[in-house]
């Protein structure tokens, strides 16, 4: 029972601490001055995604590494089947209004690089070198758009007002007192996460994979199932859509990425067989809506999150 108790703790920490550290980096970029779309792109698609990060890190080092990989495709798995399906069915996403066909092009060459590299049949050094190099072009293609968009006389600065952390008024103590909260409960999470997820797996005779794509996965996707769930009762459909594909770009391109500093990760063949191309295929189902402006509606948002469950069940 305990192992239970102390994983809960874990997950909770991390949603705190995620939440803390998005809060003061939000923040602290607006105090700073920092565009927009830099902020949205970069500071809080870190902050979202650093309970992923940690826990890649720590179940590298713990010689877990199915965790870590089940993990990432868990979790870009439930982003677009979960994270949009649930809030659909509250309410209908207006994604037809938006225009993320950039960012979801470079989000599908992300996911085809991954598998790519995936087959090569363990993530090295150089495979994450690779990641962090697609990484660095997206974000560089987003700083030249911010500039473009600055120079052309936007300012840009009320799309930040879709982003509920957003207080450019918060004093620089308490924007310190968030960042600190954050970067001590991150580890402290992912440790407690990891551990008992472990343990859990070996009592039961369930694989790290099978932890990793639907436990773990779950839990880390819960703030963007928070955020998206409230941009979508503020009809914010931009907000939702762009922070799944944001999200899912940074879990590909930077967790692993950074994880493999830490040692390779191997990759088991049920992943080459089946979770990758799951992952491909649900973020392929984002193209009528994307491209052919078409809403998440209601019976969307049913389809995706039953296709979700049928995951769940295959995977156990």
């Amino acid at each position: 029972m305990m192992p239970w108790l102390f994983l809960a703790l874990g997950l909770v920490i991390l949603l705190l601490a995620g939440d803390a550290l998005v809060r003061g980096a939000v923040n602290l970029s607006l105090r700073l001055g920092v565009p927009a779309l830099i902020v949205s792109l970069t500071i809080v698609a870190f902050g979202t995604s650093a309970p992923e990060l940690l826990i890649a890190i720590q179940a590298v080092l713990e010689d877990v590494p199915s965790i870590a990989l089940g993990n990432v495709v868990g979790s870009n798995t439930a982003n677009i089947l979960l994270v949009l399906g649930v809030p659909a069915i509250m309410t209908s996403l207006h994604t037809s209004e938006c225009d993320t066909r950039k960012n979801y092009i470079y989000m599908l060459g992300a996911t085809v690089l991954f598998i790519a590299l995936a087959f090569c049949g363990v993530f090295t050094l150089w495979s994450g070198l690779v990641l962090l190099a697609a990484l660095a072009f997206v974000l560089g293609s987003a700083f030249s758009e911010a500039r473009a968009h600055r120079r052309c006389g936007c300012e840009g600065d009320d799309d930040l007002e879709d982003i509920d952390e957003a207080d450019p008024n918060m004093p620089y103590w308490r924007i310190g007192v968030y960042l600190v909260l954050g970067l001590i409960g991150l580890p402290l999470g992912a440790d407690l996460l990891v551990d008992n997820g472990t343990e859990i797996a070996r009592t039961y005779h369930v694989s790290e994979r099978v932890i990793g794509l639907t436990l773990i996965a779950i839990g880390t996707s819960l703030p963007e199932l928070a955020t998206t769930v409230m941009a979508a009762l503020r009809r914010q459909a931009d907000v939702a859509l762009g922070n799944v594909i944001g999200s899912n770009m940074f879990n590909l391109l930077a967790i692993v990425g950074v994880a493999t500093f830490i040692g390779p990760i191997p990759v088991k063949p049920t992943f080459l067989l089946f979770d990758l191309w799951v992952m491909l295929a649900a973020s392929l189902l984002l193209v009528p809506f994307v491209f052919f402006k078409q809403d998440i509606t209601r019976t969307w948002g049913v389809v995706l999150t039953g296709l979700y469950l049928a995951y769940m069940v295959a995977v156990l």
